[in-house]
């Protein structure tokens, strides 16, 4: 049987949730029968795979300077923030028409 108990930011944990938690640690972990066991090559390409995924490329782009200056406001690691804008547009079509 599994229990769960959620707890808000700033709450602690009652005694009995600490004992169930204890309880818990000292079990040991079943493994899951649809999760595969994977070899260390797999483990290796899988790695490698995820890393083409997250690549970032650096591109030129050419905005107004009331665009730069709005964005470099936002402090350190506003590049990043423009990024995440342009991710989010470019998945959401409603935004993307309005821009075009």
């Amino acid at each position: 049987m599994i229990k769960t108990t959620v707890l808000r930011q700033g709450d602690k944990p009652t005694k009995e949730q600490i004992q169930r938690i204890e309880k818990a640690a000292k079990k040991p972990v079943a493994s899951d029968i649809d999760s595969p066991v994977y070899t260390s090559k797999q483990l290796a390409h899988l790695y490698l795979e995820s890393k083409k995924l997250h690549k970032k490329q650096t591109v030129g782009i050419r905005l107004n300077q009331k665009t730069i200056e709005q964005y470099r406001g936002f402090g350190k690691g506003y590049t990043g923030i423009m990024a995440a804008v342009l991710d989010y547009a470019i998945s959401n079509p409603k935004i993307l028409r309005k821009a075009l």
